[in-house]
């Protein structure tokens, strides 16, 4: 397929400079550019959170950097622990196996909507910066 833009000239310069110093073709690192500054592919994430994840391209940037630095609620994270724990001794009764699926699961998606929200803000220039957080999660058993 092909496509005619107009690009700045500082930005022509850039990549022609970098096309010479690394012996690539220019149109090479116009793709390479394009394609790693595109927001997020939705289609590869899981189908029941693909609606979620669509829907954040249209939040503001403010949203975004709420959802970035979301956290799951402390006391859903000590009963995930908990669960965690119980369920490395196997000692989880059914009820709490599903619990701790849910939990698990919820803890994913939200992991995934804070990259994918990261994602966006870069691509808008908005880059968000993520403290660390160390985890003390163990491997599930279920």
């Amino acid at each position: 397929m092909q496509l005619t833009i107009d690009l700045p000239e500082s930005a022509f310069e850039r990549l022609s400079q970098l096309a010479e110093l690394t012996n690539q073709p220019l149109s090479d690192l116009v793709i390479q550019s394009i394609t790693g500054n595109l927001p997020p592919a939705i289609e590869i994430a899981p189908t029941e959170i693909q609606p979620e994840l669509l829907a954040l391209q249209t939040l503001s940037i403010e949203d975004l950097r709420q959802i970035a630095q979301s956290q799951i609620p402390v006391t859903q994270q000590q009963r995930h622990t908990i669960l965690l724990e119980r369920n490395q001794e196997g000692l989880l009764t059914q009820l709490e196996q599903q619990q701790l699926r849910e939990l698990s699961q919820g803890a994913d998606q939200l992991m995934l909507k804070k990259a994918h929200a990261c994602a966006i803000l870069r691509w808008r220039g908005q880059p968000q910066q993520v403290k660390s957080v160390k985890s003390k999660v163990k491997s599930e058993n279920f």
